[in-house]
């Protein structure tokens, strides 16, 4: 700011002051808004082992940092009926320990190294990713490499016994006594047919885990976690060329075996009418979940929806928030979000009513509020905020590297390019007010729905 300017706002007094206001707004404004240069500046190298494996390479020396992500294509919608849980259980063996690298010793040396690890399991996908200062890659490399060669032959009963416990112990204290958690066990349930990919929740059943032996899982490994269905990513402080040679020297000796059959994305699934349930848990105030199948991640009004999403729930000024919480005092909160999955997806909306309000209540309120929201379009202010906070979200998440390693891999799997992140951005940037408002007419505007409420169980207040 100049001179000139500094007396502009003295000598106008309060005018000054408003227009001092304005000047800094669209500074800020100016520097948050991501431009599609910087956010599509995320370069890579792609290469194939001869054993199929997919190496993706991001270079980026500004911050010392090394990240590996490595993504297995399975989830709990590969799995056998009778089987369920496997893919997640997984995700525990996996940090159990080979003759190379003894039991503890993954994380203690990780550690001793300066890293960190972790991993997570959806219906699609498993995923292991660490990260440590550049000096320490080799190890964490190397540590990846030897749990897929030997883990799998190596698992014995000891290890089985011991990892199902922390499982069905985890969903235990996670989710079966959580405050309606059973909703996540129960929804998919009443969303898609038995038979279908996603009809059981990811961590499985207590019954499959209890029955799985030795040969089970030893099978499933040697089915999923070959090679040729494993995708790595190394990102970070890090040159193309070593990491590539450390990654042919490691990963190079293991069998390729062959990329398993998946289902791919069809028709949405559609109800033909209203499934509705009723759960007793121990709350305090009963909720309500609403729940709408939707298009598929990367679909046609994927991305719309998203923004439907951001624009009737997101904060204290959205559509929904004003008339469940504001206008008519009925809810406690009120979000809804498009979660996005490879076959498809679901439109959940999640209320949590006020002390002494009926479920029925809200759920007329919420009818109502939501017929509003479809029939007008979103303004063009609620469209541009809506786009914007995705937008600063996304590219905000980017500064780390082990945020861009999971970005890379996420595309090289869903969309088989990991060059992917300008398209996938350009979804939201082109989206339209008349294109969220049919996209939330498509989906949102049918009968066919799961409406599951969770109340107080007998002998709680209400």
């Amino acid at each position: 700011m100049t001179g000139a300017d500094l007396a502009r706002v003295v000598s106008a007094g309060g005018r000054g002051y408003a227009w001092l206001m304005r000047r800094i707004a669209v500074a800020c404004a100016a520097l948050l808004a991501p431009s599609a240069a910087s956010a599509a500046e995320l370069p890579f190298h792609r290469s194939t082992l001869d054993n199929g494996l997919t190496l993706i390479v991001h270079e980026d020396r500004s911050v010392p940092v090394a990240a590996v992500n490595l993504v297995v294509r399975v989830g709990s919608r590969d799995e056998e009926r009778g089987k369920t849980g496997f893919a997640h259980l997984f995700e525990h063996l996996m940090f159990m320990g080979t003759r190379r690298v003894p039991p503890k010793m993954f994380d203690a040396w990780m550690e001793a190294a300066g890293g960190s690890n972790n991993a997570w399991t959806s219906a699609d996908l498993t995923d292991y990713h660490e990260t440590a200062p550049p000096g320490a890659l080799g190890l964490l490399l190397y540590l990846e490499a030897d749990r897929l060669e030997v883990l799998g032959r190596e698992i014995d009963q000891a290890k089985l016994d011991l990892q199902r416990d922390v499982v069905r112990n985890e969903r235990r204290q996670q989710i079966e006594n959580v405050p309606y958690g059973k909703v996540e066990l129960r929804l998919p349930e009443l969303l898609y047919p038995a038979g279908h990919p996603y009809h059981h929740p990811v961590i499985g059943s207590h019954e499959d885990l209890e029955a799985a032996t030795v040969a089970d899982v030893r099978r499933f490994f040697a089915t999923h976690y070959a090679a040729a269905n494993v995708s790595l990513v190394v990102a970070g402080d890090v040159r193309v060329d070593e990491v590539r040679a450390q990654v042919e020297r490691l990963f190079g000796r293991l069998p390729g075996g062959a990329r398993p059959a998946r289902a791919r994305a069809g028709e949405v699934p559609r109800l033909p009418s209203q499934v509705r349930e009723t759960l007793e848990d121990k709350v305090e105030l009963a909720k309500l979940t609403v729940a709408y199948h939707t298009p598929a991640h990367f679909a046609p009004d994927d991305a719309e929806l998203d923004l439907f999403a951001s624009v009737a729930c997101s904060g204290k000024a959205s559509r929904l928030y004003r008339a469940l919480v504001v206008d008519r005092p009925l809810a406690q909160s009120v979000d809804c979000s498009q979660q996005s999955a490879q076959l498809s997806s679901v439109f959940q909306l999640e209320i949590v009513a006020r002390a002494g309000v009926s479920l029925g209540e809200v759920e007329a309120a919420l009818d109502s509020a939501l017929r509003g929201a479809i029939d007008a379009p979103p303004s063009a202010a609620e469209l541009r905020r809506a786009r914007s906070q995705y937008e600063h979200a996304f590219v905000a998440r980017l500064e780390a590297p082990a945020a861009r390693a999971k970005l890379l891999n996420l595309y090289e799997v869903e969309l088989g390019d990991p060059g992917s992140l300008d398209r996938d951005l350009a979804r939201y940037r082109d989206a339209t007010r008349e294109g969220v408002a049919r996209a939330a007419r498509t989906w949102l505007g049918v009968s066919g729905r799961v409406v599951l409420g969770v109340v107080p169980a007998k002998g709680r207040a209400k």
